[in-house]
C-alpha cells in the first residue's frame, strides 16, 4: 500500500465532512491525516485526505466521492509536485540543566518556543511528517508532557490553482494539478 494525499473541494455546508468520512470508513480505508477549512471561496472548503492504500481501491473511493453532490472537485497531490506541512504543539519538561539544550534543539528544527513556564516550554513546529517525527525523537528523552499535531494541509506547487478553472463535474478528479 502507498499515502495519497486527496485535496477535495466541497460545498461549506453541515454534515459534509461526515459524509465524507463515512465513504472512507465504509470502504475498511483507515484515515492518516484529515483537515478542513476554508478557501478563498466562502462557499467552499477544502478537505486534504491523506490515506494508505493501492491504486485501483482509491480509484473506487474517488468514484464514489464523485457521486456525493457536496463534492465539487477532487486532486491527488503528488509529493512531488505539491507542498505539504503539518503543525506540531508539544510541551517538554525542562528545568535549568536542560533548558539550553532543548533550545539549541529548537533552532536546529527551525521550530520556535511559544510558551515558557518554569518546568516545561511549548514548542511549535511545522513542517513534513519525517521532520516532526525526528524532533519528537530528539526531544523524547527530555520528556514530553503533552503534545497535539494537525493533519496534512497541501497545495499543488507553481501558479495554478484547482479552483482556478469554473468547478465543472467533468474536472472532479485530476491528477495534474
Amino acid at each position: 500500500m502507498s499515502k495519497h494525499t486527496l485535496s477535495v473541494l466541497v460545498e461549506n455546508k453541515p454534515g459534509v465532512l461526515a459524509r465524507i468520512a463515512s465513504l472512507f470508513s465504509r470502504r475498511g480505508f483507515n484515515i492518516d491525516s484529515l483537515a478542513v477549512g476554508p478557501t478563498e471561496l466562502p462557499t467552499v472548503s477544502r478537505m486534504t485526505v491523506v490515506v494508505d492504500v493501492e491504486d485501483s481501491p482509491l480509484e473506487q473511493v474517488t468514484k464514489q466521492l464523485n457521486k456525493l453532490v457536496n463534492v465539487l472537485k477532487i486532486v491527488e497531490l503528488e509529493p512531488g509536485q505539491s507542498v505539504q506541512r503539518e503543525l506540531l504543539l508539544l510541551k517538554v519538561r525542562t528545568d535549568a540543566e536542560t533548558r539550553p539544550h532543548i533550545l539549541q534543539t529548537v533552532e536546529l528544527f527551525r521550530a520556535k518556543v511559544v510558551d515558557v513556564a518554569t518546568d516545561a516550554v511549548t514548542i511549535e513546529a511545522t513542517g513534513s511528517s519525517d521532520k516532526l517525527d525526528a524532533l519528537l525523537r530528539v526531544l523524547e528523552p527530555y520528556g514530553i508532557r503533552e503534545l497535539v499535531q494537525s493533519g496534512v494541509v497541501a497545495v499543488g506547487r507553481g501558479a495554478r490553482s484547482i479552483t482556478d478553472r469554473a468547478l465543472r463535474p467533468v474536472d472532479r478528479l485530476d491528477r495534474s494539478a
